[in-house]
């Protein structure tokens, strides 16, 4: 079965701790038995090995779906027929593959749009549809933390930090966002001697007390999952800061940092008001042209209501969500849903 670029796709009105088995019934998402929906895949071998779970590919074969390894080192026309093409590589060399191939066979799907990935792969882009938004309504206010950008010169540092207003510590990260390790090398810097020691280009974020817990919005598709991670703890700025210099810290929204079941503050544990985060969601997937993807929200503490977006990453890693199976075949089937019902 082929399916047409632009796609309409289902509703899943998922409740926080809501069952796999609640949502959509299988038999109203499978595609006709004599049909199977092929998936071309093109991912690092990281991003197979926690992705492409023996779990996922067992549900997707009971749902028709196949999935089908792409050959890099053959052309990519040659390969298939794909319905889908579902892809994590970087490179403007893949870019450019995937553009000739998706213009010469517009019918398949293809997930996502290479220009439209290529936004989030800058720190300086990444957040600007979110600035841009300046959402705020009776469920709270959504923005992002001051930052500045820092291209050349470590000697200037300072100087652009204090013209800028922001206050320290901050949040260091490298400007490039391409999921590569050194992508997510993050530090804090707490003093203006240490900044000029930094490592351009990069991106200076004002660090947003948030009481040590951050959230971890999936997307797939409509879907949207929250998961709450341990973060950096507070830090007093109204006293001298007794660290000083640059501290690396590790990835922190990391699977193993999980704080679901942890006894938390409940004003610090409670959820974005899911009206809120269906709103910004379905803004972000307009703006940004893209259906895989998550949001690391961040609520200041002290506040009921005012959230900022820290990072947005493309196709993050949905293993680390419970019943990621389910999400993901049944949101590929609501591609052939939408394709049947035209």
């Amino acid at each position: 079965m082929r399916l047409n670029r632009e796609v309409s796709y289902l509703r899943h009105e998922e409740a926080e701790g809501v069952e796999a088995e609640d949502r959509v019934p299988l038999t109203l998402l499978s595609p006709p038995p004599s049909q199977k929906l092929v998936v071309g895949y093109a991912l690092t071998s990281k991003k197979v090995k926690s992705f492409l779970q023996p779990k996922l590919e067992g549900l997707a074969r009971k749902k028709g779906i196949i999935f089908v390894a792409i050959d890099h080192c053959q052309p990519l026309g040659n390969q298939g027929p794909f319905d889908i093409v579902l892809h994590k590589l970087t490179g403007k060399e893949w870019q450019q593959i995937l553009e000739d191939y998706w213009e010469k066979h517009p019918e398949v799907t293809v997930l996502d749009p290479p220009a439209a990935i290529k936004h989030l792969r800058n720190r300086q882009s990444m957040l600007q549809d979110v600035a841009d938004l300046n959402m705020s309504d009776c469920y709270g206010k959504v923005g992002i933390p001051r930052q500045l950008i820092i291209t050349k010169d470590p000697s200037s540092i300072p100087g652009a930090v204090n013209k800028a207003g922001l206050s320290l510590p901050l949040v260091v990260k490298p400007l490039v966002a391409d999921g590569s390790a050194k992508s997510h090398e993050l530090s804090l810097a707490y003093d203006e001697v240490s900044l000029s020691k930094l490592d351009p280009p990069l991106v200076l974020q004002e660090f947003v007390n948030h009481g040590g817990v951050l959230f971890k919005v999936y997307i797939v598709g409509e879907t949207i999952k929250v998961v709450r991670r341990f973060s950096l703890p507070d830090v007093n700025k109204c006293e001298p800061l007794n660290n000083t210099g640059v501290f690396q810290f590790p990835r922190v929204s990391c699977a193993a940092a999980s704080a679901d079941d942890a006894e938390l503050d409940p004003s610090v544990a409670e959820l974005p008001p899911r009206p809120l985060l269906e709103n910004l969601c379905r803004e972000l997937r307009h703006r940004l042209g893209l259906q895989l993807f998550n949001i690391d929200i961040i609520r200041e503490h002290g506040t009921k209501g005012r959230f900022y977006v820290i990072d947005i990453n493309y196709f993050p890693g949905y293993s680390k969500m419970s019943g990621y199976e389910h999400i993901f075949t049944d949101f590929l089937l609501s591609l052939v849903q939408s394709k049947l019902k035209r």
